[in-house]
Protein backbone atom coordinates (compact mmCIF):
# COMPACT_ATOMS: atom_id res chain seq x y z
CA UNK A 1 0.00 0.00 0.00
CA UNK A 2 1.28 3.46 -1.29
CA UNK A 3 0.77 6.21 1.40
CA UNK A 4 2.48 9.20 1.02
CA UNK A 5 3.99 11.71 3.43
CA UNK A 6 0.86 13.98 2.50
CA UNK A 7 -1.93 11.28 2.24
CA UNK A 8 -0.96 10.98 6.52
CA UNK A 9 -0.72 14.68 7.04
CA UNK A 10 -4.00 15.18 5.04
CA UNK A 11 -5.76 12.35 7.20
CA UNK A 12 -4.07 13.63 10.62
CA UNK A 13 -5.45 17.47 9.63
CA UNK A 14 -8.73 15.88 8.75
CA UNK A 15 -8.85 14.10 12.31
CA UNK A 16 -7.72 17.03 14.52
CA UNK A 17 -10.64 18.96 12.43
CA UNK A 18 -13.13 16.47 13.31
CA UNK A 19 -11.97 16.36 17.23
CA UNK A 20 -11.49 20.51 17.42
CA UNK A 21 -15.21 20.79 15.74
CA UNK A 22 -16.44 17.89 18.18
CA UNK A 23 -15.40 20.30 21.35
CA UNK A 24 -16.33 23.76 19.98
CA UNK A 25 -19.94 22.56 18.69
CA UNK A 26 -20.72 20.15 21.48
CA UNK A 27 -18.55 20.02 24.47
CA UNK A 28 -17.94 23.67 25.31
CA UNK A 29 -21.08 24.08 26.59
CA UNK A 30 -22.05 21.30 29.43
CA UNK A 31 -25.33 19.44 28.60
CA UNK A 32 -26.30 16.27 28.01
CA UNK A 33 -26.65 14.45 24.63
CA UNK A 34 -30.07 13.74 24.03
CA UNK A 35 -30.85 10.05 22.41
CA UNK A 36 -31.47 11.66 18.88
CA UNK A 37 -28.32 13.91 19.02
CA UNK A 38 -26.44 10.55 20.07
CA UNK A 39 -27.72 8.22 17.75
CA UNK A 40 -27.47 10.89 14.79
CA UNK A 41 -23.92 11.49 15.05
CA UNK A 42 -23.26 7.97 15.95
CA UNK A 43 -24.75 6.69 12.60
CA UNK A 44 -22.63 9.56 10.88
CA UNK A 45 -19.44 8.50 12.35
CA UNK A 46 -20.35 5.13 11.29
CA UNK A 47 -21.19 5.73 8.28
CA UNK A 48 -18.17 7.53 7.18
CA UNK A 49 -16.03 4.74 8.31
CA UNK A 50 -17.52 2.39 5.78
CA UNK A 51 -17.74 4.92 3.40
CA UNK A 52 -13.24 5.38 3.94
CA UNK A 53 -13.17 1.45 4.06
CA UNK A 54 -14.91 1.34 0.49
CA UNK A 55 -12.45 3.61 -0.80
CA UNK A 56 -9.56 1.97 0.18
CA UNK A 57 -10.56 -1.23 -1.17
CA UNK A 58 -10.93 1.01 -4.58
CA UNK A 59 -8.11 2.58 -4.34
CA UNK A 60 -5.70 0.79 -2.83
CA UNK A 61 -6.97 -2.93 -3.19
CA UNK A 62 -10.29 -5.07 -1.42
CA UNK A 63 -7.35 -6.67 0.20
CA UNK A 64 -5.96 -3.87 2.07
CA UNK A 65 -9.84 -2.74 1.96
CA UNK A 66 -10.79 -5.87 3.85
CA UNK A 67 -7.83 -5.69 6.64
CA UNK A 68 -9.49 -2.23 7.00
CA UNK A 69 -12.69 -2.92 8.12
CA UNK A 70 -11.29 -6.23 10.05
CA UNK A 71 -9.11 -3.83 12.04
CA UNK A 72 -11.84 -1.49 12.13
CA UNK A 73 -14.33 -4.06 13.60
CA UNK A 74 -11.89 -4.99 15.88
CA UNK A 75 -11.32 -1.71 17.53
CA UNK A 76 -14.69 -0.66 17.45
CA UNK A 77 -15.20 -3.80 19.73
CA UNK A 78 -12.46 -2.83 22.09
CA UNK A 79 -13.58 0.68 22.34
CA UNK A 80 -16.91 -0.66 23.23
CA UNK A 81 -15.04 -2.58 26.46
CA UNK A 82 -13.32 0.70 27.00
CA UNK A 83 -17.05 2.60 27.30
CA UNK A 84 -17.75 -0.34 30.32
CA UNK A 85 -14.65 1.14 32.27
CA UNK A 86 -15.53 4.51 31.69
CA UNK A 87 -18.75 3.81 32.41
CA UNK A 88 -17.43 2.20 35.73
CA UNK A 89 -15.01 5.37 36.21
CA UNK A 90 -17.96 8.04 35.69
CA UNK A 91 -20.00 6.29 38.19
CA UNK A 92 -17.09 5.97 40.95
CA UNK A 93 -16.26 9.34 41.03
CA UNK A 94 -19.93 10.18 40.67
CA UNK A 95 -19.20 12.71 37.60
CA UNK A 96 -22.64 14.68 36.96
CA UNK A 97 -24.21 13.87 33.26
CA UNK A 98 -23.55 17.49 31.90
CA UNK A 99 -19.32 16.86 32.44
CA UNK A 100 -19.50 13.53 31.14
CA UNK A 101 -18.73 15.02 27.55
CA UNK A 102 -15.60 16.82 28.64
CA UNK A 103 -14.04 14.04 30.36
CA UNK A 104 -15.06 11.44 27.48
CA UNK A 105 -13.48 14.45 24.83
CA UNK A 106 -10.07 14.45 26.54
CA UNK A 107 -10.41 11.01 26.84
CA UNK A 108 -10.56 9.84 23.88
CA UNK A 109 -7.92 12.45 22.23
CA UNK A 110 -5.84 10.85 25.38
CA UNK A 111 -6.38 7.46 23.51
CA UNK A 112 -5.83 8.29 20.14
CA UNK A 113 -2.36 10.08 20.78
CA UNK A 114 -1.27 7.15 23.14
CA UNK A 115 -2.18 4.82 20.24
CA UNK A 116 -0.86 7.08 17.80
CA UNK A 117 2.69 6.32 19.85
CA UNK A 118 1.87 2.67 20.04
CA UNK A 119 1.28 2.56 16.42
CA UNK A 120 4.68 3.99 15.32
CA UNK A 121 6.84 1.47 17.76
CA UNK A 122 4.54 -1.41 16.40
CA UNK A 123 5.39 -0.42 12.79
CA UNK A 124 8.86 0.39 13.57
CA UNK A 125 8.97 -3.01 15.39
CA UNK A 126 7.60 -4.83 12.83
CA UNK A 127 9.76 -3.90 9.78
CA UNK A 128 13.07 -4.61 12.24
CA UNK A 129 12.60 -7.61 13.92
CA UNK A 130 9.84 -10.08 12.34
CA UNK A 131 10.19 -12.39 15.65
CA UNK A 132 7.77 -9.45 17.11
CA UNK A 133 4.82 -11.35 15.71
CA UNK A 134 5.87 -14.48 17.83
CA UNK A 135 5.68 -11.89 21.38
CA UNK A 136 2.42 -10.09 19.72
CA UNK A 137 0.69 -13.66 19.14
CA UNK A 138 1.48 -14.78 23.31
CA UNK A 139 0.90 -11.15 24.21
CA UNK A 140 -3.04 -11.90 22.75
CA UNK A 141 -3.62 -14.94 24.21
CA UNK A 142 -2.66 -14.04 27.34
CA UNK A 143 -4.62 -11.08 26.97
CA UNK A 144 -7.51 -13.32 25.88
CA UNK A 145 -7.23 -15.68 28.94
CA UNK A 146 -7.75 -12.30 31.35
CA UNK A 147 -10.77 -11.41 28.94
CA UNK A 148 -12.30 -14.83 29.02
CA UNK A 149 -12.00 -14.39 33.34
CA UNK A 150 -13.81 -10.79 33.12
CA UNK A 151 -12.18 -7.52 32.79
CA UNK A 152 -14.49 -5.70 34.87
CA UNK A 153 -14.26 -7.18 38.56
CA UNK A 154 -12.03 -4.25 40.03
CA UNK A 155 -12.94 -0.38 40.48
CA UNK A 156 -10.05 1.26 38.14
CA UNK A 157 -11.24 4.41 40.10
CA UNK A 158 -9.79 3.08 43.20
CA UNK A 159 -6.69 0.91 42.80
CA UNK A 160 -2.90 1.50 43.02
CA UNK A 161 -1.93 3.91 40.33
CA UNK A 162 -5.12 6.63 41.63
CA UNK A 163 -4.39 6.31 45.43
CA UNK A 164 -0.96 7.24 44.52
CA UNK A 165 -2.49 10.20 42.33
CA UNK A 166 -4.83 11.13 45.22
CA UNK A 167 -1.37 11.28 47.58
CA UNK A 168 0.00 13.35 45.18
CA UNK A 169 -2.17 15.81 44.38
CA UNK A 170 -4.56 17.96 46.78
CA UNK A 171 -7.78 17.24 45.45
CA UNK A 172 -11.36 18.63 46.37
CA UNK A 173 -14.14 16.91 47.69
CA UNK A 174 -16.82 18.44 45.12
CA UNK A 175 -17.41 19.34 41.67
CA UNK A 176 -16.80 23.11 40.57
CA UNK A 177 -18.50 23.06 37.65
CA UNK A 178 -16.39 21.79 34.62
CA UNK A 179 -13.05 23.28 36.09
CA UNK A 180 -10.27 20.84 36.37
CA UNK A 181 -8.46 22.93 38.85
CA UNK A 182 -9.57 26.03 41.49
CA UNK A 183 -8.07 28.44 43.95
CA UNK A 184 -9.37 27.75 47.82
CA UNK A 185 -7.75 29.81 50.56
CA UNK A 186 -5.06 30.82 48.43
CA UNK A 187 -4.30 27.31 47.42
CA UNK A 188 -4.85 25.69 44.22
CA UNK A 189 -6.34 21.61 44.12
CA UNK A 190 -7.44 19.88 41.68
CA UNK A 191 -11.02 18.89 41.68
CA UNK A 192 -12.78 15.09 40.81
CA UNK A 193 -13.35 16.06 37.41
CA UNK A 194 -9.26 16.17 36.66
CA UNK A 195 -8.96 13.26 38.77
CA UNK A 196 -11.34 11.47 36.81
CA UNK A 197 -10.05 12.49 32.96
CA UNK A 198 -6.48 11.07 34.96
CA UNK A 199 -8.18 8.01 35.52
CA UNK A 200 -9.48 7.62 32.15
CA UNK A 201 -6.10 8.48 30.16
CA UNK A 202 -4.59 5.77 32.44
CA UNK A 203 -7.27 2.60 31.17
CA UNK A 204 -6.41 4.29 28.20
CA UNK A 205 -3.29 4.11 28.19
CA UNK A 206 -4.05 0.08 29.22
CA UNK A 207 -6.32 -0.48 25.71
CA UNK A 208 -3.79 0.87 24.07
CA UNK A 209 -1.65 -1.62 25.04
CA UNK A 210 -3.92 -4.20 24.26
CA UNK A 211 -5.29 -2.97 21.09
CA UNK A 212 -2.45 -2.16 18.83
CA UNK A 213 -1.03 -5.81 18.57
CA UNK A 214 -4.45 -6.71 17.64
CA UNK A 215 -4.90 -5.08 14.62
CA UNK A 216 -1.03 -5.55 13.75
CA UNK A 217 -2.16 -9.27 14.00
CA UNK A 218 -4.68 -8.34 10.93
CA UNK A 219 -2.39 -6.02 9.02
CA UNK A 220 1.10 -4.99 8.57
CA UNK A 221 0.19 -1.25 7.29
CA UNK A 222 0.29 1.83 9.70
CA UNK A 223 -1.99 3.56 7.64
CA UNK A 224 -4.65 1.04 7.91
CA UNK A 225 -4.02 0.76 11.64
CA UNK A 226 -4.19 4.17 12.47
CA UNK A 227 -7.33 5.01 10.24
CA UNK A 228 -9.40 1.98 11.76
CA UNK A 229 -8.12 2.93 15.49
CA UNK A 230 -9.08 7.10 14.41
CA UNK A 231 -12.63 5.99 13.15
CA UNK A 232 -13.40 3.27 16.21
CA UNK A 233 -12.61 6.32 18.63
CA UNK A 234 -14.72 8.69 16.87
CA UNK A 235 -18.29 9.15 17.64
CA UNK A 236 -17.30 7.25 20.28
CA UNK A 237 -18.38 9.93 22.67
CA UNK A 238 -21.67 10.05 21.52
CA UNK A 239 -22.02 5.85 21.63
CA UNK A 240 -21.14 6.02 25.03
CA UNK A 241 -24.52 8.14 25.75
CA UNK A 242 -26.48 6.08 22.82
CA UNK A 243 -25.78 2.77 24.28
CA UNK A 244 -24.76 3.51 28.24
CA UNK A 245 -27.99 1.48 29.51
CA UNK A 246 -27.38 -1.47 27.29
CA UNK A 247 -23.64 -1.37 28.42
CA UNK A 248 -24.75 -3.42 31.68
CA UNK A 249 -26.69 -6.15 29.50
CA UNK A 250 -23.36 -7.05 27.44
CA UNK A 251 -22.67 -9.88 29.87
CA UNK A 252 -20.57 -12.13 27.22
CA UNK A 253 -18.68 -9.31 25.34
CA UNK A 254 -15.78 -10.09 27.49
CA UNK A 255 -15.79 -13.42 26.56
CA UNK A 256 -16.64 -12.33 22.81
CA UNK A 257 -13.62 -10.25 22.84
CA UNK A 258 -11.65 -13.32 24.21
CA UNK A 259 -12.12 -15.29 21.21
CA UNK A 260 -11.50 -12.16 18.58
CA UNK A 261 -7.76 -12.03 20.49
CA UNK A 262 -7.51 -15.68 21.09
CA UNK A 263 -7.65 -15.87 17.22
CA UNK A 264 -5.94 -12.82 15.76
CA UNK A 265 -3.14 -14.15 18.41
CA UNK A 266 -2.71 -17.64 16.76
CA UNK A 267 -2.82 -15.74 13.74
CA UNK A 268 -0.25 -14.31 14.63
CA UNK A 269 1.64 -16.96 15.42
CA UNK A 270 0.94 -18.72 12.55
CA UNK A 271 2.45 -15.68 10.46
CA UNK A 272 5.44 -15.82 12.31
CA UNK A 273 5.94 -18.90 11.65
CA UNK A 274 5.72 -18.01 7.66
CA UNK A 275 8.43 -15.26 8.27
CA UNK A 276 10.36 -17.37 11.11
CA UNK A 277 14.32 -15.92 11.72
CA UNK A 278 14.83 -17.59 14.66
CA UNK A 279 17.60 -20.08 14.62
CA UNK A 280 15.86 -22.23 17.40
CA UNK A 281 12.60 -22.55 15.08
CA UNK A 282 13.01 -24.98 12.06
CA UNK A 283 16.78 -24.02 11.35
CA UNK A 284 16.33 -20.17 11.09
CA UNK A 285 14.08 -21.07 7.95
CA UNK A 286 10.26 -20.39 7.19
CA UNK A 287 7.93 -22.88 7.94
CA UNK A 288 5.87 -22.94 4.92
CA UNK A 289 3.69 -25.71 6.02
CA UNK A 290 1.92 -23.97 8.80
CA UNK A 291 -1.05 -22.57 7.10
CA UNK A 292 -2.12 -18.95 6.82
CA UNK A 293 -5.34 -17.11 7.59
CA UNK A 294 -7.06 -15.17 4.61
CA UNK A 295 -8.41 -11.44 5.36
CA UNK A 296 -11.75 -12.23 4.74
CA UNK A 297 -11.84 -15.86 6.85
CA UNK A 298 -10.31 -12.57 9.73
CA UNK A 299 -13.22 -10.61 8.77
CA UNK A 300 -16.22 -12.69 8.76
CA UNK A 301 -15.11 -14.54 11.86
CA UNK A 302 -14.85 -11.25 14.24
CA UNK A 303 -18.31 -10.41 12.51
CA UNK A 304 -19.57 -13.49 13.43
CA UNK A 305 -18.35 -13.35 16.93
CA UNK A 306 -19.48 -9.79 18.02
CA UNK A 307 -22.63 -10.75 16.30
CA UNK A 308 -23.30 -13.83 18.23
CA UNK A 309 -21.92 -12.02 21.81
CA UNK A 310 -24.25 -9.34 20.76
CA UNK A 311 -27.17 -11.25 20.59
CA UNK A 312 -26.54 -14.25 23.07
CA UNK A 313 -25.52 -11.23 25.81
CA UNK A 314 -29.19 -9.31 24.83
CA UNK A 315 -31.16 -12.71 25.13
CA UNK A 316 -29.32 -13.68 28.26
CA UNK A 317 -30.21 -10.19 30.40
CA UNK A 318 -34.02 -10.08 28.91
CA UNK A 319 -34.36 -13.13 30.68
CA UNK A 320 -32.84 -11.54 33.51
CA UNK A 321 -34.62 -8.57 33.82
CA UNK A 322 -38.34 -10.00 33.33
CA UNK A 323 -37.42 -11.41 36.56
CA UNK A 324 -36.86 -7.66 38.36
CA UNK A 325 -39.31 -6.72 40.63
CA UNK A 326 -41.29 -3.44 39.75
CA UNK A 327 -40.84 -0.34 41.26
CA UNK A 328 -44.02 0.66 43.01
CA UNK A 329 -43.48 4.51 41.78
CA UNK A 330 -42.99 3.02 37.71
CA UNK A 331 -39.45 3.87 38.32
CA UNK A 332 -36.81 2.00 35.74
CA UNK A 333 -33.79 0.64 37.43
CA UNK A 334 -31.19 3.06 37.11
CA UNK A 335 -27.97 1.41 35.73
CA UNK A 336 -25.54 3.72 37.63
CA UNK A 337 -26.63 2.79 40.59
CA UNK A 338 -26.64 -1.03 39.95
CA UNK A 339 -22.90 -0.64 38.93
CA UNK A 340 -21.62 1.31 42.20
Amino acid sequence: MNTTPLVWAVTIAVTIAFFVYEFFAHVRRPHEPSIGESARWSAFYIGLALVFGVGVGVVSGWTYGGEYFAGYLTEKALSIDNLFVFLLVMTAFAVPKIYQQKVLMIGIVIALVLRGVFIAVGAALIANFSWIFYLFGAFLLVLAYQQARGSHDSNPADGRFMRAVRRVLPVTEEFHGDRMTVRLDGRRFVTPLLLTIIAIGFVDLVFAVDSIPAIYGLTDQAYIVFTANAFALMGLRQLYFLIGGLLERLVYLAQGLAVILAFIGVKLLLHALHVNELGFVNGGQPVLWAPEIPIWFSLLFIAATITVATLASLRRTRGDRSKEPVDPAGDAPDPEKQLS
